[in-house]
């Protein structure tokens, strides 16, 4: 009997989301492992997150910021694109009653 492999679990819906796209990504050829890997690494060590990391906010965040460099450098998500999409983002989840739909104002 062939055991299957245990599905990630995620603590958080957007750890998931950030973990699918650059999956999506990978399988896109947008992005290669070993590159990614050397990476993240990278970040988690410039960002001082050498203890051990349970799959949490720092964990992926330091994912984030990887993904987002990347594609930064390949001219897909200028870092000041992200910046501007992210602080709509941020305002409009702040500023949104609770159990209300998250919506980004135009413009």
């Amino acid at each position: 009997m062939t055991q299957a492999a245990p599905e990630p679990v995620f603590e958080q819906p957007w750890h998931a989301q950030v973990f699918a796209l650059t999956v999506a990504m990978n399988e896109a050829g947008r992005i290669e492992w070993p590159d990614w890997a050397a990476r993240f690494s990278a970040t988690l060590k410039r960002d001082g997150l050498d203890r051990d990391l349970d799959g949490g906010d720092d964990y992926f965040r330091a994912w984030l910021a990887t993904l987002e460099a990347m594609l930064a450098e390949q001219g897909a998500a200028p870092a000041s694109e992200v910046r501007i999409l992210r602080d709509a983002w941020e305002e409009a989840f702040l500023t949104t009653s609770h159990g209300q739909p998250v919506r980004v104002r135009d413009g």
